[in-house]
């Protein structure tokens, strides 16, 4: 069971060494955090974009090409499709953005003939190491689905359980949160969650266990199951997946969390054939590197279990 990101690494190490295809690649941060993953025996990159960009940003951050594949196409929306066909072909393994607008990267991994989906639906899963929590915490989903029905918060769980699995954990709690813990008929995400709990005590949920509504003291910190009365609980206070019931709530708590305290985040879209790594361009160096590594362990995941 990976506790840390410094235990991710070590889970990196076991794997095979994967390939990473990045689109539109002419960015300093990201071949920064490329330049580490290869340094760090991670991945391999194949670089997509302007070459003469590529090989000019790459000069300025003092990186030696020699060893990287790199595919010249100076347009960004035929770059990000090379890039994504390179994955979709099974020629790398995990597709990261470049210097490209969120909108046309996702365009391109739901190109209906290159692309990356496989029929579900995608959501975000973000990994957090938080000093003082013994354990990672995996936020879903801060960033991509909007308002999630039902159903689409079964994928969600569905989804991030998968990344659990491959992080080492095999049985994930999966918490929906609420601001109660308590089902109330006129708040309906208590009523959605206490939904999502008996779809897994009645197998429609599986590899993981699930227990909702809870409020997020009762999802993180044992000591208030203690003080509530709360410890008959499936989960009391060691939640590994927090689901939130909307963008809103997710995206705040993310962004708390990042500009607040001293934590290490990876991030990665998952309901896809393979990882994809959307980072933002605010998004440290740090993050992207250790979203890199998150979607290796994930693809050596999914390569298991084809």
């Amino acid at each position: 069971m990976s506790k840390s990101f410094d235990d991710l690494l070590a889970k990196v190490s076991q794997c095979s060494r994967k390939k990473v295809s990045v689109a539109v690649a002419q960015d300093a941060p990201i071949l920064e955090a490329v330049k580490a993953a290869k340094e760090k025996g991670i991945a391999d990159a194949i670089l997509v974009g302007d070459e003469a960009k590529i090989r000019e940003v790459a000069d300025q951050i003092g990186m030696d090409l020699t060893g990287y594949e790199i595919i010249n196409e100076p347009d960004d929306i035929e770059a990000s499709l090379k890039a994504v066909k390179l994955v979709h072909d099974h020629k790398a393994d995990m597709y990261m953005k470049g210097l490209l607008s969120t909108k046309d990267f996702l365009k391109s991994v739901l190109n209906k003939e290159v692309g990356l989906r496989n029929g579900k639906p995608l959501s975000h899963v973000c990994v957090f190491e938080i000093p003082g929590i013994d354990r990672l915490l995996y936020l879903t989903d801060v960033a991509f689905m909007t308002y999630p029905s039902l159903e689409e918060k079964k994928s969600i769980i569905e989804n991030s359980v998968e990344v659990a699995h491959a992080c080492g954990i095999p049985c994930p709690k999966v918490a929906p949160l609420a601001a109660v813990e308590v089902v109330n008929p006129k708040m309906p995400v208590t009523v959605e969650a206490a939904e999502l709990t008996k779809m897994n005590e009645n197998g429609e949920i599986t590899g993981c266990i699930v227990d909702g509504p809870l409020s997020m003291d009762l999802a993180i910190e044992p000591e208030a199951a203690i003080h509530k009365g709360a410890t008959d609980r499936k989960i009391v206070g060691d939640a590994d997946i927090l689901l939130f019931p909307d963008i809103h709530a997710g995206n705040l708590v993310y962004k708390t969390l990042v500009h607040t305290t001293k934590c290490k985040n990876g991030c990665i879209i998952t309901g896809t054939d393979a990882p994809v790594i959307l980072t933002s361009r605010s998004d440290t160096f740090e993050v992207k590197l250790n979203s890199i590594a998150l979607a290796a362990v994930v693809a050596e995941s999914l390569k298991k279990n084809k």
